[in-house]
């Protein structure tokens, strides 16, 4: 293991060749990040005062005509397949755990906690009309769709479920802005309680 410290500025090598090892870092890291990387990290790799985003930029249009693409994510950027390759990574690839695979009852429990959020445990068994198996809540929890939230303010202050990071990069979504609204999903035939 080396003790050399990583040089950020880059300050001794010709302004092309810093602009492109910066854009080499920058994708080095996002493709090794398991979650999106938020700019303050990926201002670690490249010297002061240089925009992240026009790295970010100019390493959307080197990737353009490939598999790969950088999406953002709630703030944050990570590097994905391109959706028009997923039904060859599902013949071909060993996914594991990966699959977002999901019962229709699954993904109202999901829905629900993204647009009602922060819910309480009680407040999904008011819409539901049953309680909310922990097993559900503990596979939404392992694929990193969800987390606890704040405490809510009923009384005993139970923990609340909110969406993460994960849930908006699986469902391709920069913020929950980006939710389709309410009667956009009751005219596709979708009801969210």
């Amino acid at each position: 293991m080396s003790d050399k410290k990583l040089d950020p500025e880059l300050e001794d090598m010709p302004p092309e060749l810093r602009w492109r090892t910066w854009m080499g870092r920058i994708e080095a890291v996002l493709f090794a990040s398991a979650k999106p990387v938020s700019r303050e990290m990926l201002q670690k790799v490249v010297g002061q005062g240089v925009s992240v985003e026009m790295l970010i930029e100019d390493l959307r249009d080197e990737l353009a005509g490939r598999a790969f693409e950088i999406a953002s994510v709630a703030d944050a950027w990570t590097m994905r397949t391109k959706t028009r390759f997923a039904e060859a990574i599902r013949a071909a690839a060993d996914l594991g755990d990966q699959a977002m695979a999901f019962t229709e009852y699954e993904m109202a429990v999901l829905a629900t906690i993204a647009y009602h959020q922060p819910i309480c445990r009680a407040e999904l068994k008011e819409v539901f009309g049953k309680d909310i198996s922990r097993d559900l809540i503990g596979r939404l929890y392992a694929k990193d769709l969800i987390a606890t939230g704040p405490r809510s303010p009923k009384r005993g202050a139970p923990y609340t479920y909110v969406t993460t990071q994960g849930f908006l990069a699986a469902f391709d979504l920069q913020s929950l802005r980006d939710l389709p609204d309410m009667e956009q999903l009751q005219d596709a035939g979708v009801t969210v309680k």
